[in-house]
Order: C-alpha cells, then structure tokens, then sequence
C-alpha cells in the first residue's frame, strides 16, 4: 500500500501558550478534518494544552519534542509517554540532532526512549543525520548507519507500523543549505535499505521516512516527488500558518 505523506511542525522553543492557541487553531481551521496528508503539530511541553484544545475535532495530530525513557519517579524536569497520552499526544521526536548535540543524547539513549514510546502505543519520530564535517568526510552512510542500528536496536518488526524516521542533514538545518532532492532520495534510499536488513522488506515499505532538512514552500514539492521521501519535518517553516499550510498542500499534491 501507498505510504501516506506526513507533514509534521517542531515549533521548537517557540510559541507561549497564548501564541500557541493561535497558532494551531489557524491550522487546524484550514486543515479541518482533511486526513490526506496527515498533519501533526509538536508544540512545547507547556502548550500541549492548548493546542490540543484549538485541534479537537479536526484531524490534526498533537506531537511532542522529546519525552523519558522512564515511567515515573524522581527525574525532576522530565516528561513520561504516559503524561504525553494523557496529554492526547499521539505522536513524540526522538533524537533530534539538537538533543544530540547540545545535550548529549546517544544512540543508546534514544533507542531506550524509542523501546518506551513503541510500548505506550505513541509514534516515535526518531531523527537521524550527519554533520557538514561528517558529510565532508564522506562518512554520511558510516553515521546513518550506526545512528539506525543502534537507535532501532531490540524493536521487532511488528513494532514498526507507526514507527516514522525523519533524515536531518544537520548541515542544512537553520543554515540556508538545503540537499537537492536527488541528494535527500540517496540517503533516504539507503535509510530504507537499512530498515530491510534490520526489520526485513516488508516492514521496511510501510516505514514513513521524513526529510528534515530546512524543507520550505520553495522546495516541497521537489523533495516530495522523490520516490523515498515520505512527508517532512518542519522546523522554521511551521511556525508561520500560512507557509505551513503551504507544505501541507504540497504533501496533498504528492500524496
């Protein structure tokens, strides 16, 4: 079957609950209950709730940033699977090259908040990429791999229906540099080749996997032709409604 595309907004630290409520509810009025592409929006912890209240009833899905790998018990400052479902977050990004570089998350770490997210029932985004001296090095298949095996290490292939892997070119994120499409179809070919040998071919097929690398009105619906590019991860684009709204067109162009 047809892998649908996912458009999928990291507000990132950006938006107060106030400018959350907007927001989303921009969003979600012109997105109304349209489940082609499918739409999810990741607001920080603190707007969760409202923004679950402007997208209730339509068919936009509420995301989080990150989320333990515990349960519960004295982690100050964390956030568990079970508060985000609480929350009516159904989907959660792991292993955003962020975390990764400004806070130390490895691939052990992820893959421990990847196990937990599966088994709460909630869809994890898990971001992999290579730096601008990585690629430079052309060590971008070496990093990909070992982020993928280690980050998807001990999950088995019927766990893998709602799992969502979004490629971040690190060196095209914020920066003005984008992957041509031919560029980003290279690696997200390979990504898939690598969920085949781990998971097998089929599981490997209904795997969404996302371009996450300063995708932005201009250049959607290129990226979107590619056979392997599955929907995108929006960081600066999906925090203005109307350009946003703009990929989510184009998902629904590709779809």
């Amino acid at each position: 079957m047809p892998r649908t595309i996912i458009i999928a907004g990291n507000w990132k630290m950006n938006k107060t609950p106030s400018e959350a409520t907007s927001l989303a509810r921009d969003i979600a009025q012109n997105i109304g209950k349209q489940a082609v592409p499918s739409v999810v929006i990741c607001p920080p912890f603190t707007a969760l709730h409202a923004a679950a209240t402007q997208i209730a009833g339509s068919a936009v899905r509420l995301g989080a940033q990150n989320m333990s790998d515990k349960a519960s018990g004295a982690y100050t400052g964390e956030i568990s699977a079970a508060m985000l479902r609480d929350s009516q977050v159904s989907a959660v990004i792991l292993g955003h090259s962020e975390r990764r570089s400004y806070y130390g998350e490895t691939d052990a770490i992820v893959n421990k908040k990847t196990i937990a997210a599966i088994e709460a029932g909630l869809s994890p985004i898990v971001c992999v990429g290579e730096t601008l001296s990585e690629r430079e090095a052309n060590k971008t298949f070496e990093v990909i791999h070992a982020q993928i095996c280690g980050s998807l290490a001990n999950i088995q292939p019927v766990q893998t229906e709602n799992l969502v892997i979004a490629y971040e070119p690190v060196w095209a994120i914020g920066t003005g540099k984008t992957a041509t499409p031919a560029m980003a179809q290279e690696v997200h070919a390979f990504i898939r080749k690598e969920l085949a040998a781990l998971f097998g071919e089929p599981a490997a097929q209904g795997v969404r996997i996302l371009y996450g690398g300063s995708m932005k009105p201009d250049n959607a619906d290129a990226l979107l032709a590619e056979l392997d590019i599955d929907g995108g991860l929006i960081g600066g684009a999906a925090l203005a409604a109307k350009d946003f709204l703009a990929l989510v067109e184009s998902g629904r162009k590709a779809s």
